[in-house]
């Protein structure tokens, strides 16, 4: 056997042995992470985080936490929109008339009421979140000076400081377009934003952009008996939602009486003086005027990245203010992530908040699966539409041989006894192997069923599941075993 011999010691001239060279001290940085925004992205991030032991700090430019969707966005306008189902009587009319109503004469203030309350309370909780987990919150504007860096200029004229960070995430959410040439005032021409301090409800409304937000307020002002006219500059209103829901929600719209103008262009929005008093005129390409009480802008939202500075680190953002990440949500800069609404669609707060939760699970290596195919898509119209995986429109374009399966509301007790008798869920699986591929609802609650259709996915399940399976009774739920049969009786 070789015998092992030990490596000679290295020494000195002088025969000393050479002193081991120090290994350099790793930064000491103020925090491990520094999240830019405190919406929904920015708070999942922050918890998350903070969950795994980290020094946690959040920099939010407004005096309250929550960004845009707590204080003007998606918690204010679905709250708006309970409040309109409620006082409008919306929901019991398909039983007790047309003419039924809780409250005869509704008020701005009478919807604000119940959002503020919601506001207040949403406001609360996630400041307490934060609270109890130990991250410390900052009130200013943040500016990146390097890829560790951040300046902080805080709110009041309390002065400024610099912190480093390991980490950066970006989620400063959105702002809405104001384009130049049209006059806003806040009151007669307003947008999304600047809903929620209007004086009055008015008799009339214009509403340009049939995106998510135009058609949701679009449905809740005409609830209220308001004229709704909807201008689209595409053909079809929501592009990438199952078209067979989008036709049975237009058709609802119009039974609301809105009003819309598809495959139509803007050319200019003014304030018109009436023998009635001041209104909007709206004219369009085609040479179309329309004349309301009231306007509102609801096309497209910007990156609000303008006062981040991102051009001291190389950053540059496309035209409407949006970074550019990879599939861990890391920007040009490893150690910066950018999430939510700043990264583009799908803008949602619940996939927003999904991506801030994957960003810190992957800055600081902790492991983390994520099902991104199976986001679910809320929209919060009346009546309400939820959808996940593939379409019709998108399984025919890649070839898939698919069937359909459809329950009705009105076929169901639940759904008579709710009173809601438009609502339909339907489902699409492939041929074959009976494998479910999407879930497409629209009524009430289509929001809350779909998280079932999106489970049954999520493990590569069949629609023969629902079929072997017993729901409660009576519950809507119960629509996907309807939907079921009836899509496995085609086969046959």
């Amino acid at each position: 056997m070789a015998e092992i011999v030990a490596p000679k010691e290295a020494k000195t001239k002088d025969g000393a042995r050479p002193k081991p060279k120090p290994s350099p001290r790793p930064r000491r940085y103020d925090y491990d992470i520094v999240i830019i925004g405190s919406g929904p992205a920015g708070h999942r991030a922050a918890i998350q985080s903070a969950k795994l032991g980290k020094r946690v700090a959040v920099i939010e430019k407004k005096s309250l936490i929550g960004g845009v969707s707590v204080n003007t966005g998606t918690i204010p306008s679905k709250t708006l929109r309970e409040a309109v189902l409620h006082l409008s009587g919306f929901r019991q009319r398909s039983i007790y008339g047309a003419s039924y109503t809780v409250k005869q004469h509704i008020t701005m203030n009478d919807l604000l009421l119940r959002a503020d309350h919601v506001i207040r309370h949403e406001i609360e909780i996630n400041k307490h979140q934060l609270q109890r987990n130990g991250v410390e919150v900052f009130a200013g504007i943040a500016t990146l000076v390097d890829q560790h860096t951040v300046h902080l200029n805080f709110l009041g004229k309390k002065g400024e400081d610099e912190i480093t960070t390991r980490h950066i995430i970006i989620a400063v959410g959105t702002t809405v377009a104001k384009p130049e040439h049209i006059p806003f005032d806040g009151e007669t021409i307003f947008t999304s934003d600047g809903l929620l301090k209007l004086g009055n409800l008015p008799r009339t409304l214009t509403v340009v952009g049939g995106g998510v937000i135009g058609c949701e307020y679009a449905c809740m002002f005409a609830t209220l008996g308001v004229r709704v006219t909807l201008v689209e500059v595409a053909d079809r209103l929501l592009t990438f939602i199952d078209h067979e829901i989008v036709d049975a929600l237009v058709y609802h719209m119009r039974q609301q009486r809105v009003t819309l103008r598809l495959g139509e262009n803007v050319r200019s929005i003014e304030a018109y003086e009436t023998r009635y008093g001041s209104g909007v005129k709206t004219c369009l390409e085609s040479g179309k005027e329309i004349v309301t009480e009231k306007a509102l802008y609801a096309i497209g939202r910007q990156g609000a990245t303008s006062t981040l500075g991102l051009e001291n680190i190389g950053i540059v953002p496309d035209h409407r203010g949006r970074i550019k990440v990879n599939e861990h949500y890391q920007t040009e800069i490893p150690s910066i992530y950018a999430v939510g609404d700043v990264v583009g669609f799908p803008s949602l707060a619940s996939t927003s908040m999904e991506q801030g939760r994957m960003a810190a699970c992957h800055a600081f290596g902790s492991e983390h699966h994520s099902f991104p195919e199976l986001f679910p898509y809320g929209i919060y119209a009346i009546p309400e539409i939820s959808t996940v995986g593939a379409n019709e429109e998108d399984l025919t374009r890649a070839g898939v041989p698919y069937e359909v399966g459809k329950a009705y509301y009105k076929e169901i007790a639940r759904g008579q006894i709710l009173g809601d008798t438009i609502g339909m869920l339907k489902l699409v699986f492939h041929r074959e192997n009976h494998k479910l591929l999407g879930v497409h609802i629209i009524g009430e609650g289509a929001s809350e069923l779909i998280h079932i259709g999106q489970t049954v996915m999520a493990f590569g399940s069949t629609v023969d599941y629902f079929i072997n399976t017993v729901f409660n009774y009576p519950t809507l739920a119960e629509c996907y075993k309807t939907a079921a049969f009836d899509g496995v009786n085609r086969l046959i």
